[in-house]
């Protein structure tokens, strides 16, 4: 993986190497971001029901 990133680094230059890294970074982020809202929301959903019944 070293050696790929270097080629890169060699290729596009060193900030667009460093900008396509941190996009990466950040898309897995919001993945799993987006996917704790969706747990909180089915949840939250979950207790108002509850409530409800109550």
């Amino acid at each position: 993986m070293l050696d790929e990133f270097v080629k890169l680094i060699n290729t596009l230059g060193f900030p667009i190497t460093v900008s396509l890294y941190l996009l990466f970074k950040i898309n897995v982020q919001i993945v799993s971001l987006t996917q704790s809202i969706q747990d909180l929301k089915k949840e939250i959903a979950a207790v108002i029901k509850n409530q409800n019944c109550e």
